[in-house]
């Protein structure tokens, strides 16, 4: 991808205030380069383990042992990824895996007559109407900005690049929130806990597509987005709904770093909303609760670095990088992904409980020490048994 002539590749005015730092040598991420795609390709990381990792959401090397990692738990698992599969799935034939190596294709068209927008702001506040009436749980939005685009997406055929180009009239981001089972969460690492990610990616597969086409009816390109097309995360930091933290999450005053989150590229008129420092990183400076847990030490420990472990880390941005080789390796051996760092994480909370809004101004303040010395016996793991055992499921 080549930088348009207004559109300089370095710092923007709104980047300090989103916690985000580029520094010399930034370079736009190659979607090839992704833990999950040279798993396809590199040897490097492909493996036997890779390998049963992927063949058991078909159930073909699902292992059968141990509380979490028995038949029932994969089959949940795999149970919830139906809607994502289908979606990504149908357009195989010509090397697109919609929502995660391209973008998911209009299902609809954009109507002829596109409806007069006079009020951005009024349109914004409609389209977070409609994101909540469809099933998101937060939604922000932002500019579009090709520094966080993928400089070109994969042939899911043979794992080649592809060109990754968008409508050239696309101005914004809306950013989409989608809240993970917390008591699913509390299981990881398990087959069983897998069952709250892949719940939450059907659903925003069909929250995405829903708005989108909202979208086209009134008049206006709108590409629906998952993991493909361009990096969710700076995205999410710009729409201002959180902030970056070590277990390299975003953490949202709403829920934690407990969620995942979808796009749409849209040329809708719409206000864009403002990033927000809460204080998580200064909380993350004290704490290191995530990398402490973390079984294959993937996690960093000191301050936010541009070094780059591997070829699975963009360039050129100081933040706090995890190993992505070591992560995904220990996704393999589980068969199963895992997510110890968000199950131990102080703001994974319920903060529609009172206890827990009082926790997080304390956490977000300067006394964000006590926060963490009151936090000291949580994130302890809940047996998968336990969760099956519970009636309220």
């Amino acid at each position: 991808m080549t930088w348009p002539a207004n559109r300089p590749a370095g710092t923007r005015p709104t980047d300090a205030e989103a916690g985000i730092d580029i520094t010399e040598g930034f370079t736009p991420f190659d979607q090839r380069d992704d833990i999950f795609t040279r798993a396809a390709w590199d040897p490097q990381v492909r493996s036997a383990k890779t390998d049963r990792f992927f063949a058991s959401y078909r159930i073909e090397a699902a292992p059968r042992h141990g509380d979490g990692f028995r038949q029932r738990d994969f089959a949940l698992r795999n149970a919830a990824w139906l809607v994502s599969d289908i979606v990504s799935n149908r357009g195989a034939a010509d090397g697109r895996r919609e929502g995660f190596q391209a973008p998911i294709a209009d299902d609809t068209p954009v109507a002829p007559e596109p409806v007069p927008v006079d009020d951005p702001a009024r349109m914004a506040a409609e389209i977070r109407r409609v994101a909540r009436f469809f099933g998101a749980d937060l939604c922000g939005i932002t500019e579009f900005d090709p520094r966080w685009q993928y400089r070109s997406r994969v042939d899911s055929r043979d794992m080649s690049a592809a060109p990754n180009d968008l409508p050239p009239e696309v101005a914004s981001v809306i950013v989409l929130g989608h809240e993970m089972d917390a008591g699913l969460v509390a299981t990881y690492p398990s087959a069983l806990a897998g069952a709250a990610t892949g719940r939450e990616y059907s659903h925003e597969a069909a929250v995405v597509m829903q708005l989108a086409a909202y979208i086209r009816n009134l008049g206006y390109t709108a590409v629906a987005s998952m993991n493909d097309t361009g990096l969710v995360i700076p995205y999410a930091l710009k729409a201002g709904l959180g902030e970056y933290a070590r277990n390299q999450m975003v953490i949202t005053p709403q829920f934690g770093p407990r969620l995942r989150f979808s796009k749409i590229y849209t040329s809708l008129p719409l206000a864009h909303d403002r990033p927000r420092r809460l204080g998580v990183a200064r909380f993350c400076d004290i704490c290191t609760k995530c990398a402490d847990a973390c079984p294959v030490k993937a996690l960093p420990y000191g301050p936010p670095s541009d070094a780059a472990p591997n070829r699975s880390a963009i360039r050129g941005v100081r933040k706090w990088t995890s190993d992505a080789e070591k992560c995904f390796g220990f996704w393999a051996s589980l068969a199963s992904d895992c997510a110890i760092c968000m199950r131990v994480c102080p703001f994974n909370r319920d903060f529609r409980k009172p206890r827990h809004r009082l926790w997080l101004r304390l956490a977000l303040s300067p006394l964000r020490r006590v926060a963490l010395w009151l936090d000291r016996r949580r994130g302890g793991r809940v047996k998968p048994a336990d969760w099956w055992a519970d009636p309220r499921g």
